[in-house]
């Protein structure tokens, strides 16, 4: 890997890490507020630390161990960087696996916000698939199905791991209900910062997760993942500090960002299935998402228009 595509790699890693996580920044804002200063500072420094290096450092690290085993721990840590003919070959017959179950739940995950979330529609086909919400389940179904029954034409342990991709979206998704109940208790007089802060930490892990599956369209190198997703990460804590009013204000950001996790689940999907992705694919796409929704995001706070493309 040349050392431009490195830079470009670890740069769209970092846009869709802090676009992802805008929902995320927004809530620990909201949460943050009520909470004493003592508190907010042990969760911007602490938090930090724990979602960089615990989160987004160990969750890509054992999220490649298990597709590849035999790498072993540390194999498994720097196995992309590594030029044992043994090791690529590993790396290379478990890729299918991996990747056929991130792209399965970053998919799922987009047809849920098209179908079924509130959303600031910044297309109108959008306002059409939201009036569509009892669609969901039938859509996500079928396309389960057909990508288990090719799955299984190649390796069972595809059908399988797209599987586990469906069942981590219904896990996470059912874990996010549960914050956004939970995210209005908190609110309430006589809640315990700690408490809040633990809310947070967990809420943040959660909302980790699309970051972390969605790094694998760019690369399988986990110390990659680390640098993009961490620099990330470091934004989305900064912007939560000192300008999530200005995060709401791009109201077509979330667009951009669900756009991104549907493209980059494309690209898992039909990598897993032999296609060939060129590598430079994942980050420019990225950055064109959302550069077009925050220059839409631009022109509505100018005009203070609600219209759609």
């Amino acid at each position: 890997m040349d050392w431009l595509l490195i830079i470009l790699t670890v740069a769209g890693l970092s846009v869709f890490e802090i676009v992802s996580s805008i929902d995320n920044a927004i809530i620990n804002a909201d949460v943050l507020a009520t909470m004493g200063e003592r508190a907010r500072r042990w969760f911007l420094l602490w938090g930090l630390i724990i979602a960089v290096f615990v989160v987004r450092g160990l969750l890509p690290w054992l999220i490649v161990w298990m597709t590849t085993p035999s790498l072993g721990p540390l194999g498994a840590l720097l196995a992309t960087f590594s030029s044992d003919p043994a090791v690529v070959a590993a790396i290379e017959e478990s890729a299918p696996v991996l990747l056929i179950f991130g792209g399965t739940f970053l998919v799922f995950l987009f047809f849920h916000w098209l179908f079924v979330e509130e959303k600031n529609c910044g297309l109108r086909s959008e306002a059409f698939f939201s009036r569509q919400a009892v669609w969901f389940y039938a859509v996500v179904s079928i396309l389960l199905a057909a990508l288990v029954w090719f799955a299984l034409q190649i390796n069972a342990m595809m059908g399988f791991a797209a599987v586990l991709g469906s069942t981590a979206f219904f896990i996470v998704h059912g874990f996010r209900q549960n914050a956004e109940v939970q995210e209005a208790r908190l609110k309430q007089p006589g809640i315990s910062d700690l408490s809040k802060v633990a809310y947070l930490e967990v809420l943040d892990a959660t909302f980790s997760i699309d970051g972390v599956i969605g790094a694998f369209a760019f690369t399988l190198s986990v110390p990659l993942i680390l640098i993009g997703n961490g620099i990330g990460a470091v934004v989305v804590r900064e912007l939560t500090v000192r300008g999530v009013d200005r995060i709401r204000s791009f109201c077509y950001l979330k667009n951009g960002a669900m756009y991104s996790i549907l493209v980059l689940g494309t690209i898992m999907l039909a990598d897993s299935f032999g296609f060939h992705i060129p590598a430079w694919l994942s980050p420019i796409a990225t950055f064109a998402i959302v550069g077009y929704f925050l220059y839409r995001s631009v022109q509505y706070r100018k005009n203070g228009a609600s219209g759609t493309a």
